[in-house]
């Protein structure tokens, strides 16, 4: 089990959609972000994954916590190109302060979480 970050935002916050269709993904095309579709696909049932929002050095806004249910790759469904289904298991909103950290991953659309102030938090809202 690993825990991955996963922006929603594509010109609007779709971290709502997100949850009401029980899925993560991207929203790119496969041409423009082939390296996202396979990031996607390569996530594997049982890993945790948050909806996170941090610009440019906020603090991470977390949105909802999920598990990837199954091994199905949901493909060009209108609001993602390459996603997965995940059971939410929180869809409280909660800040987590930015940590003091040198590997800065927090602008991209979906990395994998190893920051152990972070886990904490995560770990911490579904136990």
């Amino acid at each position: 089990m690993a825990i991955f970050g996963v922006g929603a935002y594509y010109d609007h916050d779709v971290s709502e959609d997100f949850i009401r269709q029980n899925l993560v993904g991207v929203g790119w095309s496969d041409q423009d972000a082939p390296e996202l579709r396979e990031y996607f696909t390569s996530l594997k049932v049982g890993d945790i994954v948050y909806i996170k929002a941090a610009f440019g050095g906020n603090d991470i806004t977390v949105k909802g916590i999920g598990i990837i249910t199954d091994h199905f790759v949901i493909r060009n469904n209108g609001l993602v190109s390459t996603g997965r289904n995940v059971k939410w298991l929180s869809t409280e909103r909660f800040v987590i302060p930015r940590p003091n950290e040198k590997n800065n991953v927090r602008s991209n659309t979906v990395y994998e979480e190893f920051h152990p102030v972070v886990l904490n938090e995560i770990i911490s809202k579904i136990n």
